[in-house]
């Protein structure tokens, strides 16, 4: 065993016992409402019959709360845990780190295939400790359980291509097949996937009746499901299909701000830098140009899903493409200098050193408590409500309350269950509020960030004087019991 791949395992081992860190944290972290979502998705699995083709959340008041997701076997998988293990978030949480883990070893020889054994080294660093896929590698969400597998196809498919391996072919195409069922945006691995078919045959790629078994093994069945989860969001309310509407092309100052989010928070500037000059140092090889249009690739879409991208893990496959160019241009260095070892050293110690502590300063945020008020509520609503009662929550459509009150009910306000925004005027909330209880609402709860509509709507707070009863008053919640309708 090499010197560089003890040190990339050493740097693999360390990575995932870092996001063991906080594992069975509440959902109530940056990405609560998320991951809320899917744990409620596990949790309706494993109450309701593991029905798998019908995943349900919890805000469609007294429906079923069918919607049309990712292929979900990540909650569906967790489900069957929580049958022998109970309800725990670690379970949950754990399926990205072990997706995680599982990636590093395959991305570790992708980038030494193509950039050498000291980039692939450093990419491994970068690609491990990047405080958003620090995150996101801990997090109850198919991202990186989907990118992970990407790498995973991307690297069997090179080495199909290299030596011409059957068992190497249907792993990389069953690979990629279930990476984009699990997060179909995960199609971006076609662009060097693509490029690497392309660089071994040229145009005469369209011939070559393997690549067109490929495509139907990886395409087929997300194509299938998809349009499966399509139908289910059109026959049952709240009628919604995850992801829709992000294909939409913002302005530039939109860009600009996920730009600089992404090269400051998501990245670092070290490893944004560092990525930068490895775009234009790194060293030419057969497959080099691989990176690149990765890279494209992922700027197109970044574009094209521009409403999408307002959520950070869209942009989370491009730490591993920004990871190889910064261990390529690490290399690249490092080979200048290598006739002075101290220096080597040295500036290897100041470069890691200096990532290592703007990445924790810019991934501790992210857990830091943005819903904790909300699963306050929820656990009071299970100790004082009935199993049937259905809440009717303002809280600004993250679904943890509804999750840890293991109630259902409605965001408020809402529109065919999705969250619809602040009220314009004390009129719409009661309009609305008296829609939902004729709908079956029995109860009304705000929080710290809905607190002040009691006092900017006063139409409002009058009008659930007479129609409601505070049943409990903390100061991170209020919770109304719905009595008699509006005359």
């Amino acid at each position: 065993m090499t010197r560089t791949t003890k040190l990339a395992i050493t740097l693999s081992i360390l990575a995932a016992v870092l996001r063991l860190v906080l594992i069975d944290q509440p959902y109530i972290d940056r990405w609560s409402w998320r991951q809320s979502d899917v744990a409620a998705i596990a949790r309706n699995f494993a109450n309701n019959g593991f029905r798998f083709a019908y995943p349900q959340i919890d805000w469609a008041g007294s429906a079923p709360g069918y919607v049309g997701t990712e292929f979900p076997i990540l909650p569906f998988v967790a489900a069957i845990c929580y049958k022998f293990a109970g309800v725990h978030e670690w379970i949950g949480r754990s399926q990205a780190v072990i997706f995680f883990a599982f990636s590093l070893p395959f991305f570790f020889l992708l980038v030494r295939e193509i950039f050498g054994s000291t980039a692939a080294v450093w990419a491994t660093f970068f690609y491990s400790f990047a405080p958003l896929n620090i995150f996101a590698g801990r997090s109850f969400m198919p991202d990186v359980p989907s990118l992970s597998l990407s790498i995973v196809g991307l690297y069997f498919f090179l080495r199909w291509i290299d030596n011409g391996k059957l068992a190497l072919f249907f792993l990389a195409a069953i690979a990629t097949s279930v990476a984009l069922l699990i997060k179909l945006p995960t199609a971006v691995i076609g662009a060097p996937v693509l490029f690497v078919a392309w660089r071994k045959w040229r145009w005469n790629f369209l011939k070559r009746p393997a690549l067109w078994l490929f495509a139907a093994i990886t395409l087929l069945p997300s194509v299938g499901w998809y349009w499966h989860a399509h139908q289910v969001a059109g026959r049952f309310y709240p009628y919604h299909l995850f992801g829709k509407g992000g294909l939409r092309i913002e302005s530039f100052s939109w860009y600009w701000d996920i730009a600089q989010q992404t090269a400051i928070s998501s990245f670092t500037p070290i490893l944004s830098i560092m990525a930068l000059i490895g775009l234009l140092v790194a060293a030419r090889s057969k497959y080099s140009g691989l990176f690149y249009w990765w890279l494209a690739g992922m700027l197109l879409f970044i574009v094209v899903v521009g409403y999408g991208n307002r959520h950070r893990w869209y942009q989370l496959p491009l730490v591993p493409i920004a990871a190889a160019f910064a261990g390529a241009a690490c290399a690249s260095i490092g080979s200048k200098i290598s006739s002075s070892r101290v220096a080597a050293v040295t500036l290897s110690i100041l470069l890691a050193g200096s990532f290592a502590v703007l990445a924790y300063f810019n991934v501790r945020p992210l857990y830091e408590s943005s819903a904790a008020q909300l699963r306050d509520a929820g656990l009071k609503l299970k100790k004082i409500t009935a199993r049937d009662s259905l809440i009717v929550a303002a809280d600004t459509g993250d679904p943890t309350m509804f999750y840890y009150a293991e109630r259902k009910g409605w965001h408020f306000l809402e529109e065919d269950g999705i969250y619809d925004g602040n009220p314009s005027n004390s009129q719409q909330a009661i309009v609305d509020l008296e829609r939902l209880r004729r709908s079956g609402a029995t109860h009304l709860v705000f929080t710290t960030n809905t607190f002040w509509w009691l006092d900017y709507y006063p139409e409002f707070a009058r009008h659930l004087g007479d129609t409601a009863m505070l049943m409990e008053a903390t100061p991170r919640f209020k919770i109304y019991k719905l009595t008699s309708a509006v005359k």
